[in-house]
């Protein structure tokens, strides 16, 4: 087997796991919030679960929010930032296994060229802003073999962030509620 045929390959595979991956996510997406009561492990899992789906939405930032009303808000945003930074690795590996099937697409040429452009901001930003085109940044990300150590620690701030604003919103609405 060629140098060309094992990353063809190996491709294929990590884009089959990822499919795998959000087919389970998908049947067992009832099950993700039953996670809670196990605190910040839970809170962490609930997280890369919720995050390890591409563009099918899981109540992750509902969770982070209701999780911050009852847990330290502080730690709750830094355990569901890493999980949900560690959850879009999917989006990463789809972009690096599926490059074929991802490039020539509009939507990927935006993506990609502010991803050339702006790079680590793009990813920040898309990061920070709950929306589910941050898919598509892990993707471009991953397609444009953006070493994955960069990837992981841009995103992790953004999601950091993101998180912390959903964790003292359960703070505020539990003192509005009492």
């Amino acid at each position: 087997m060629t140098k060309e045929q094992r990353s063809t390959l190996m491709r294929i595979l990590v884009l089959l796991f990822v499919i795998i991956l959000i087919i389970v996510l998908i049947i067992y997406r009832n099950r993700v919030k039953d996670l809670g009561v196990y605190g910040y492990p839970g809170i962490f899992i609930i997280s890369v679960l919720a995050n390890a789906t591409i563009f099918i939405p899981v109540p992750g930032i509902m969770i982070t929010t209701a999780m911050g009303a009852v847990f330290n808000p502080f730690w709750v945003a830094i355990v569901a930032g890493a999980g949900s930074a560690l959850g879009e690795l999917t989006g990463y590996l789809a972009g690096y296994g599926g490059q074929a099937i991802i490039e020539n697409r509009d939507w990927y040429e935006r993506v990609s060229n502010w991803m050339k452009k702006y790079g680590d901001l793009t990813i920040f930003i898309l990061a920070f802003i709950p929306n589910p085109l941050f898919d598509l940044a892990g993707m471009a990300a991953g397609s444009l073999k953006l070493p994955v150590w960069r990837f992981m620690l841009v995103c992790f701030l953004g999601k950091i962030l993101k998180m912390m604003i959903f964790a003292y919103a359960g703070v505020s609405i539990m003192r509005l509620i009492h």
